[in-house]
């Protein structure tokens, strides 16, 4: 587990300094409850990894960390066991001394679309629903001075630590939450995203407002999520499953979207990127061979899922708190 000494050192100095009364007690409670079968087995795959400290980290273009000419071969074969014993990789990719983790998702693509529209410059950033911190160090590396993600799945966890290895002093840290368990920071961020996490919600309008009371007054949120075409009263209510995924609940169409975040006492609605997801974009890979998007969708008409509902379609909006 990471040692958030640093975290509680760095927030005391920021606009978070409020949240140290109920964060260390919280996250050493959920730290103290953290169980899986395979936890032992993956901080067994960290602790695996080469103590090498890389000359050079790239995190603005690319997550690009040390270069292959840094390790030695028993130190490279050590390594990617490590890596390979934190599979599946979702979201990247990542590359470590020279070696690429091949993500499930090319999520640069969808950082290198929203990424152009923000201005994230000495900002405190908060990301929900972060996976394995992919994100939240391109947000560094877009000039943000504090990123703090929350996400309670353990794999992604210490996928992120086996990143953190390697930039301990980062402003970059993960907590083991999900929104509904964190501690409000009342009105401390900057920014707040939240991607891929609003149709897993069953009370989007209750994860909207939880957003909002993260940010400070004139604090910006993102917002992506699955959306449907159609107008302002348009959304899918799936029945059972989406893209094969049970915990599909609401994709509003982007008319709907932008009046749920202007009734939630958000302004300055904006709609920044609209965009069909491709199967470039989304598969299995050496990193990740479970099934993926391929799998999903009508292999007679692609424009569909296997249920028949339209094939996925993000949105990304982003919003003013006043």
């Amino acid at each position: 587990m990471i040692d958030y000494t640093s975290l509680y050192q760095h927030l005391a100095a920021t606009s978070l300094a409020h949240w140290l009364d109920d964060l260390p007690a919280a996250l050493e409670a959920r730290l103290a409850d953290v169980n899986h079968g395979d936890l032992d087995r993956w901080q067994a795959a960290v602790q695996r990894l080469p103590d090498t400290a890389p000359a050079a980290i790239e995190v603005r273009d690319a997550v690009r960390i040390g270069s292959a000419a840094e390790l030695c071969q028993p130190d490279r074969d050590s390594l990617e066991q490590g890596l390979r014993a934190l599979q599946p990789w979702r979201k990247g990719p990542f590359e470590l001394f020279g070696l690429t983790i091949d993500c499930e998702w090319r999520s640069d693509w969808k950082w290198e679309r929203v990424s152009a529209q923000l201005d994230l410059r000495g900002r405190t950033v908060l990301d929900v629903g972060c996976g394995n911190g992919y994100h939240m160090w391109r947000m560094w590396g877009s000039g943000a001075e504090t990123v703090v993600g929350i996400d309670p799945n353990l794999l992604f966890y210490k996928q992120f630590l086996s990143i953190k290895k390697y930039i301990p002093d980062s402003p970059v840290w993960q907590l083991p939450f999900t929104l509904e368990q964190l501690p409000e920071p009342t009105g401390g961020f900057d920014t707040v995203f939240s991607m891929g996490v609003l149709y897993h919600r069953r009370s989007p309008v209750d994860h909207l407002l939880q957003l909002k009371g993260c940010l400070r007054a004139g604090g910006e949120l993102v917002l992506e999520t699955l959306v449907v075409e159609g107008d302002a009263d348009t959304c899918l209510l799936p029945e059972d499953r989406y893209a094969q995924m049970r915990n599909v609940w609401f994709l509003p169409s982007v008319a709907m979207l932008e009046r749920l975040l202007r009734r939630s006492g958000f302004i300055d609605v904006r709609c920044i990127d609209v965009n069909q997801t491709s199967m470039q974009e989304q598969r299995s890979t050496d990193w990740m061979r479970f099934q993926s998007l391929p799998d999903f969708l009508d292999p007679e008409n692609p424009r569909l899922t296997v249920e028949g509902h339209p094939a996925p379609l993000r949105a990304t909006l982003t919003a003013r708190k006043p």
